[in-house]
């Protein structure tokens, strides 16, 4: 669980005295108790103008091009090693649109919550959201709060949507694939997902394995200020892996991908607890991380700008798009076999974002 503490002290938000200590089916009622919730906690917290307004829904502002990205997030545990699910729901769609060449500006907020949640862990919650939303410098501007019966939900499921303005330099298309491409990744692979399974499993190592869950949003504008049309697609390997991206870009586009597996970034317990588990890294989901497919032209300084930022210092360029086995992705091993990469069959790792 995080810090609570840490976190009050940051944003000076101690929890009010409150007479309830878990959250119960009138909170969802639309009456006093839900009003009590609101405006101890979610109007408390997220207060801005917008949001302030309290009304239907909000009147915003946004120019040019617009990008638009809707997630729903019910990860098990919903705290784990290096988050929750707040930050990762608010780091989910601030990271769907910044994949998009955007410029994330606004959040719409809704929780789904069962009763018997304790108030200590919602308010938990709602800091994390709070202090995701202004590492991200995105405004929750509207939102809404739902109760569902004990043992119809599992804790808290929250849905996040967002929008944002497209960069002016943003060119970000799979269609813009070519052949040549040099295919980079940012990070270690695989961190997200081990962390939650190693709560879940109660693994235990000589350090303790975090979730990779951050937002990218600053990361891609700075490079898309730098190489803007020599990027030609963006995207964020979650639920299925990196394996799973790439089958789906191969297929869509026709294309041949080549990927090596000594290039993969991995920390070596995420390795170790991938092995014990019998788990392939190319399919654990993460949440921090991003694939630039870019010119080959730019990929050597590319990497270079990427690996002096603070989410991208593992980043590596791991394959390249060819006009061989079109449709099919191909993993030379660290001993030089290579193997055939297809989509996950089923579902690996079940509620992991």
């Amino acid at each position: 669980m995080i810090e609570a503490n840490k976190l009050k002290m940051q944003l000076k938000c101690p929890m009010p005295k409150l007479d309830f200590d878990v959250i119960t089916l009138g909170h969802g009622s639309g009456g006093v108790l839900t009003n009590k919730l609101l405006d101890s906690g979610v109007f408390k917290i997220l207060s801005n103008p917008l949001l302030d307004e309290r009304h239907d829904g909000a009147l915003i502002n946004l120019e040019g091009k617009t990008a638009f990205s809707t997630d729903s997030f019910l990860v098990s545990p919903i705290f784990f090693p290096g988050g929750n699910i707040g930050e990762l729901a608010v780091n989910g769609t601030v990271n769907d649109l910044a994949m998009c060449g955007a410029i994330p500006k606004y959040l719409s907020l809704s929780f789904i919550i069962e009763e018997g949640l304790t108030m200590t862990e919602f308010w938990e919650i709602l800091l994390s959201i709070k202090c995701a939303c202004e590492k991200a410098g995105v405004t929750v501007v509207t939102g809404d709060t739902k109760v569902v019966e004990k043992g119809k939900g599992d804790k808290i499921f929250i849905n996040t949507s967002g929008i944002g303005s497209i960069h002016p330099k943003a060119n970000i298309s799979s269609k813009r694939i070519k052949i040549g491409d040099k295919i980079i990744i940012s990070g270690n692979i695989a961190s997200h997902g081990m962390a939650i399974m190693s709560v879940r499993e109660g693994l235990q190592f000589e350090s303790e394995i975090l979730s990779d869950t951050t937002n990218l949003n600053h990361t891609i504008s700075a490079l898309l200020d730098t190489f803007g049309d020599g990027i030609h697609l963006l995207t964020d390997p979650t639920r299925g892996g990196i394996a799973t991206v790439f089958k789906e870009i191969a297929q869509h586009n026709g294309v041949g991908i080549d990927i090596f597996q000594s290039e993969l970034p991995i920390d070596n317990q995420v390795s170790n607890a991938c092995e014990l588990l019998g788990l392939d890294p190319i399919y654990v989901a993460n949440e921090g991380l991003f694939i630039s497919f870019v010119d080959e032209s730019i990929a050597d300084d590319f990497l270079k700008t990427l690996r002096n930022d603070d989410n991208g210092t593992q980043a590596n360029i791991i394959g390249t798009v060819v006009e061989t086995h079109p449709k099919q992705v191909i993993m030379e091993s660290v001993i030089g076999g290579k193997r055939v990469v297809n989509m996950l069959p089923g579902e690996q790792l079940p509620r992991i974002c």
